[in-house]
């Protein structure tokens, strides 16, 4: 029977995903030498070498990518448990984590805070990322729930709509189009875009969207976030593709406009993700529920 500890266990994990020592140390809050005391009594238990070391950089050797793989599950089994235990204790004691793409963001915000009024004891963790990352977290069951579009077919996920999410065309206030209606897709593809990152929903939406008419998105720049492609349209950059939802306040400052383009908006719906057969706290159970039966009727407050 091996002999190692869970500190042992956790002192690893943090040197395998850093690739240091001394940036273990520095997050366990503890020195250097004691790092590697630790890695030493667990190599000598598990009679291998974890790490190798070429020239400068530190390598996991096989015995460790299998252990961290051990690291990995032990850690989603002391989730589980948690999750069982806040179960035991209720709501007011419970936590949960989610995960939203920034599109969502705007609008989780609102969502996660008018859940806290009526559960104010749950607490709560929002990660904002891109979609490719959501998706790796969601793999990695580092969130309880994520809120995205529709993530792809065969990832063992469970997805549920809750919302229309509605992409349109946003352009400067004082854009020539501005006061145009029913704007041909052709005229609109001549001009530039400020788009999303490849790989974000949105982008790949607008792109699938344009494609099916036989002309392209031109891409002139691409920005990670709506918050800068918002301050680039206004700044006369080009023109964006954004959801409804993230541009309320501009439309009505008369800051941006949305254009009334042939085909738009491109409706899309946000989803409620999670792994399959996920098992739920009680806290990550009431809220999906809550997002399921309260959502849509909350669009209205941004």
């Amino acid at each position: 029977m091996l002999h190692v500890t869970l500190r042992q266990l956790q002192v690893f994990e943090s040197a395998a995903r850093h690739l240091s020592f001394s940036r273990a140390a520095k997050e366990l809050h503890l020195s250097q030498p004691a790092v590697s005391m630790q890695i030493k009594q667990l190599e000598e238990a598990l009679g291998g070498a974890l790490f190798e070391q070429l020239g400068k950089k530190l390598f996991l050797t096989d015995v460790g990518r299998e252990v961290v793989r051990v690291c990995q599950a032990i850690a989603q089994q002391l989730v589980g448990l948690e999750d069982t235990l806040n179960d035991l204790r209720g709501l007011r004691q419970g936590a949960l984590t989610v995960g939203v793409v920034s599109t969502v963001s705007y609008f989780a915000i609102r969502l996660i805070s008018r859940f806290r009024q009526e559960h104010p004891e749950v607490r709560i963790t929002l990660n904002v990322v891109n979609r490719e990352t959501l998706l790796d977290q969601l793999a990695d069951n580092a969130v309880d729930l994520a809120l995205m579009g529709q993530p792809p077919a065969g990832q063992d996920l469970e997805s549920t709509p809750f919302m229309e999410n509605p992409l349109v065309v946003i352009a400067p206030f004082d854009h020539p189009l501005a006061k145009e209606k029913q704007i041909p897709l052709a005229r609109i593809a001549q001009e530039d875009f400020v788009a999303r990152e490849t790989g974000s929903g949105t982008r790949s939406a607008s792109e699938a969207f344009f494609e099916s008419h036989g002309l392209a998105l031109r891409a002139a720049m691409e920005m990670n976030k709506n918050e800068a492609i918002k301050q680039a349209v206004e700044a006369g950059l080009g023109l964006g593709i954004v959801s409804r939802h993230t541009v309320t306040l501009e439309l009505a400052a008369r800051r941006l406009t949305a254009l009334d383009v042939e085909g738009f908006p491109i409706h899309r719906q946000w989803h409620l993700v999670h792994r399959c057969n996920k098992h739920f706290s009680q806290a990550a159970g009431a809220f999906a529920q809550f997002v399921l039966t309260r959502a849509a009727s909350m669009a209205g407050i941004i």
